[in-house]
């Protein structure tokens, strides 16, 4: 019987087509791809420094002193469905506008990734792959790449307070590779 089907071409034709799909729809080979993504990020100000015992001795900020960056929130990758690591920052930048960096990021390659902010925790291990569908998110847009340093503005009008982590998000199989908590600084 097996012998029979697999003498006719049309069983050879629905092979080939079920074949074609898997390939699309899990793509294997981004198992093996690698993009590394080389964004500038913003320069920041250092921490604030504690305030000084006399006061009479603080000098008052210079009005020619530039404008810089601050981060508002950050965090560092949580490994959900593959091994991720880096971390996450909000920046406002002088213009008053956000931006959110992924620093040093190291994760899988895979279909379809796209960067969202959400207001879900991130939860350690499997409990924490499907969370992030599951309340208000907003996506910034697809993953640059796997590794390196990326910047994906933060639209106007999009509150980085409401979001308190960050996930790279497969969308096509709804999925957590890695999040990170956003801390306020």
């Amino acid at each position: 019987m097996i012998r029979g089907l697999l003498t006719k071409p049309a069983t050879w034709i629905v092979v080939a087509l079920l074949s074609a799909g898997a390939l699309y729809w899990f793509q294997p080979w981004r198992l093996v791809t690698d993009t590394t993504v080389t964004d500038t990020l913003a320069v920041v100000a250092p921490p604030s420094a504690p305030a000084s015992a006399d006061a009479s001795v603080a000098a008052a900020p210079s009005a020619a002193a530039p404008a810089v960056a601050v981060v508002v929130a950050q965090g560092s990758f949580t490994t959900h469905e593959h091994d991720t690591t880096g971390a996450a920052r909000v920046v406002r930048k002088p213009d008053g506008s956000h931006q959110l960096e992924l620093v040093g990021l190291d994760t899988s390659d895979g279909p379809d990734l796209r960067v969202w902010l959400s207001d879900q925790p991130v939860r350690e291990g499997a409990d924490g792959w499907h969370v992030f569908a599951d309340g208000k998110h907003r996506e910034l847009g697809r993953l640059k790449g796997n590794h390196g340093d990326q910047v994906y503005p933060i639209p106007p009008g999009v509150d980085p307070a409401d979001f308190r982590s960050v996930t790279i998000w497969c969308k096509r199989f709804s999925v957590s590779f890695g999040a990170a908590a956003l801390t306020t600084t």
